[in-house]
């Protein structure tokens, strides 16, 4: 009888082991479903900044001095951080949220050039160019931002030459982020240039996210044309297309994908 007892208690705990090893599967296999990255399907690292990176190049002293001892500042969707013409007194570190940077063109269209993120550094093309803005900077949602004097940035500059050379850098793999842009889209169908967008929106769209968090696109219609440079309405009959098609699934504004594979094929850039 005991043996019998024995045997039916390990075989409770093979069962009850099993479906804890299922149940962490599954988990593992929703955050990878979820999170899929985009290594071998399409080539993101040709459509983002690198700046993020540059400032892994400073020590922690460094870091107080240029972005610790800011000042936060919380921005409400839609406010404007500098506009085109505008002369710098510095430039701006995203803590959370995102920033739209586009230009308009004479009949008022905007035409969004990049969308930068949590961590990201902005408007110090124009701080090193000593020159006036050449673009504007919008929030496209709620966003913390801190404002860096320019004075504290050149002295960063000239002690920290890591940081100067990787900026160097990045510098230089914006130019070919700009020249992928330009390429791309000069060619590119509607539907193509909308999958591009939704599939780089995404992929912005993950900062600050936990494995099992699902990641939402959540953006007005009107931006996410300014992104893609198609019309709106264009942008509404794609989506519904799209939709139809099994690639995404939509809520008011907000856009889910579903099928990152098929997107990217839709895409032409794979």
């Amino acid at each position: 009888m005991e043996l019998l007892s024995l045997c039916s208690d390990l075989s409770a705990r093979k069962s009850k082991y099993f479906k804890e090893i299922q149940a962490v599967l599954r988990a593992l296999y929703y955050a990878n479903f979820v999170h899929m990255s985009l290594e071998g399907l399409f080539p993101i690292e040709k459509w983002l900044f690198s700046t993020r990176s540059v400032l892994n190049m400073l020590n922690e002293q460094d870091y107080i001095f240029l972005i610790g001892k800011q000042d936060i500042q919380k921005y409400r969707k839609g406010e404007i951080i500098f506009k085109e013409g505008m002369m710098p007194s510095g430039l701006y570190y995203i803590h959370s949220g995102k920033v739209k940077k586009y230009k308009k063109g004479a009949t008022g269209k905007e035409q969004i050039i990049y969308v930068a993120n949590k961590g990201e550094l902005i408007g110090y093309h124009a701080i090193l160019s000593e020159e006036r803005h050449q673009d504007s900077a919008a929030v496209l949602e709620e966003s913390l931002i801190s404002f860096i004097p320019k004075e504290d940035f050149f002295e960063i500059l000239q002690r920290n030459p890591q940081f100067a050379t990787s900026l160097l850098k990045a510098l230089s793999h914006e130019f070919t982020v700009f020249v992928n842009n330009i390429s791309a889209f000069s060619d590119a169908s509607a539907a193509e240039r909308l999958a591009i967008a939704l599939i780089v929106f995404r992929e912005k769209s993950k900062a600050g996210l936990s494995y099992g968090e699902t990641i939402v696109i959540d953006i007005s219609r009107s931006d996410l044309a300014g992104i893609a440079g198609i019309a709106k309405e264009n942008v509404i009959r794609l989506l519904k297309e799209f939709k139809a098609e099994g690639m995404i699934k939509t809520q008011g504004r907000k856009i889910w994908i579903q099928d990152i594979e098929k997107l990217v094929r839709r895409s032409n850039r794979n």
